[in-house]
Order: structure tokens, then sequence, then C-alpha cells
């Protein structure tokens, strides 16, 4: 059949569509977050993992393994604030840093151990998945990037890859090898003439879109996000006036795995997600970011939707090399950028 009959073409155009919205999610993560840190952030797809695995432990009434590792990075990240905050001689700073890491160790060490057996409605788990798997953002920035905030971009990148590597083996340990389904928000299908819809893809690109109108307004009108453009724009300029990298960095990886926490949920019910799965998620959000030049948010969704589209009709026609196609869309984009792109020394700050 050829990939534009009328009754093949709109089904691929539809899961292309679908699939896209959730790259472009990533890839305005990732954007975000080089933008704000030089951070080129390899493991964007393991929030994606986590987040999926994570709803699937909660729905078989099991505690994540999650749990261990928000809770050891919460405690890596006590430690790290006391330190520093003795080192310089405030130690009402230490001591409320240790209050708080404390209150928040045995709120999710509670929270998880009763909610977790009762298989909870799956509004509840959702929020639990967030609560769990959205801390890890500003927490993996504090005890990974924090201290390395004065290195390269080459360095940076090192790290990142060996962050991946943690995560991924770490999510192997937790969750096992076997990939699982998370359970779809709704069901049934909206019939338009002969096209059929699935309620559930209709809901990922209404959700995808909603958060990116939403990012767009966290951007333009709040002031926390005016400070992210700020430092996105001029690091040093924003330090001048106030804004502390740290907390725009902390910031950032928030966004970050709160956008790859809902990608992962809204997946999940498409395909198996597996501990090694959000690398290859993540690595296409990652072609859209490089179409955006990890600097433009709109190019850097249309990208994205791009690829979701390609790697549709390329399923249909050509199975065995979608992967390869997809991937080879960064090779002219990343000549043209070498081409056209004046080179200079990173800059100073």
């Amino acid at each position: 059949m050829d990939i534009f009959d009328p009754t093949i073409f709109p089904i691929l155009t539809t899961d292309g569509l679908t699939n896209g919205a959730v790259y472009a999610l990533l890839s305005l993560a990732l954007v975000l977050v080089f933008a704000v840190t030089r951070v080129i952030f390899i493991p964007q797809g393991e929030f994606v993992m986590f987040g999926a695995l994570t709803l699937a432990s909660l729905q078989a009434g099991k505690v994540p393994g999650t749990l261990k590792l928000v809770l050891a990075l919460l405690a890596l990240s006590v430690i790290l604030n006391v330190v520093q905050s003795l080192r310089a001689g405030h130690t009402q700073a230490a001591l409320r840093s240790v209050l708080i890491g404390l209150g928040a160790w045995a709120l999710l060490w509670a929270l998880t151990g009763w909610l977790a057996p009762l298989k909870a409605p799956l509004a509840v788990q959702v929020l639990l998945t967030l609560l769990l798997v959205v801390p890890l953002g500003p927490l993996l920035y504090r005890v990974v990037y924090q201290p390395l905030r004065n290195a390269t971009v080459l360095v940076l990148l090192i790290a990142s890859v060996a962050l991946h590597l943690a995560l991924t083996g770490l999510g192997l340990a937790f969750f096992g090898a076997e990939g699982s389904n998370t359970p779809a928000f709704v069901s049934g299908d909206l019939h338009i003439g002969s096209f059929s819809l699935s309620y559930q893809n209709l809901l990922v690109m209404v959700v995808s879109l909603a958060l990116m109108a939403g990012l767009a307004v966290f951007f333009e009108r709040t002031l926390l996000g005016k400070a992210l453009r700020a430092t996105a724009v001029n690091r040093l300029g924003a330090r001048l006036v106030g804004i502390r990298p740290e907390f725009a960095g902390s910031l950032a990886f928030t966004v970050a795995a709160l956008m790859g926490v809902l990608s992962g949920l809204l997946i999940g019910p498409k395909f198996p997600i597996g501990y090694d799965t959000g690398f290859l998620i993540g690595l296409k959000g990652f072609v859209g970011a490089i179409i955006g030049g990890l600097a433009s948010f709109p190019l850097a969704a249309i990208g994205a939707l791009l690829v979701g589209l390609i790697e549709s009709y390329a399923s249909f026609s050509l199975s065995q090399w979608k992967e390869v196609i997809v991937f080879t869309l960064i090779l002219p984009v990343l000549l043209w950028r070498s081409l056209s792109t004046r080179h200079h020394d990173e800059e100073e700050e």
C-alpha cells in the first residue's frame, strides 16, 4: 500500500504528530537547560523512563525504587549545602538546610510508603509520581552540575554522559529489564467520517500544546520566567542584576524534569517503556533541539514535530531503517550550522 493512501496517510500523520508533540517537549527542555546552564543534558530521556516506570510500580502496588534515589540525592544535597554554609560562616543557613531536608525526606518516605500499597486512584498516583520524579531535576543539578558550574562545555558533556549511564543502571536495578505500559488516561475513539482518532492520542497533543503555551506565558509574563530568559541571553549580565546562576540552573532543571516526566506519562500507554527506552526517546528530542540550534524554542518544537512525522512515515515503508533516517536528519543541520555560524571561543565568565 502507498504511504499517501487516503486511508493510511491520516493515521500515519496523526501518529507522527502525537510522537512529535512528546519529542517537542523534550526538545524545549533540552534547549532551556543548555541556554541557562551550558549543559547538553543527555539524561533528559531518563526523566521519561523514571516517570513511566514509577507510575507502573505504583499501579502494581509497589514502592518504586525512585524513592531510594530521590532520598539519597536529597541527603547529598543537604550535606553539600551544610558544608557550603559552614564554610561561609552561615550557621543559621546550615541549620535551616538540615531542617528543610529532614522534613522533605520524612514527607516523601511516609507519603510513598502509605499510598503505594493502597493502589490509589490514577490521579493520585500521577501526582505522587510527579512528587517523586520532578525533584530529581534540581537535586541532580545541585549534586552533579553545580559543583562544575565553571567547567567547560566539554567537561559538562562528559558529566552528562556519565550521569546517563548511572541513571540507566539504576533504572535496571529498580525496575528490571522488562518494559511496562502505563494506563491510558482516557479510552475510546473520536470518529470523523472514515477517520478515527483515539482520545489518548488527542489528549497527548492537547496537553503538549498546553504545556508549550504555558511555557511561552511563563517566559513572557512571570518574573521567574524573565529571570531564566535573562540568564539564557547573558549569564554575566543576569548575575550583575541579582539573578543567582545557581537559582536559575535549579529552576531550569526543575522545568526540564517536569516536562520529561509528563512526556513519560503521556507516551507510556502507547508502547512499553523499559530502563533503556528513555535514551532513544531523548535522542529524538535532541535532534529537534539541534535543528533549533540549541537556542530557538520555536525551531526546536518544529524540528521535533518533523522528527515525529518522518519517523511515522518511515516506520510504514522502511521500518528497519526508520531510526537511521531520523538520526541522519542531524547531519545536514550540523553541516549547515558549522558553515554558517561564526566560530568563537567559549564565553568567559
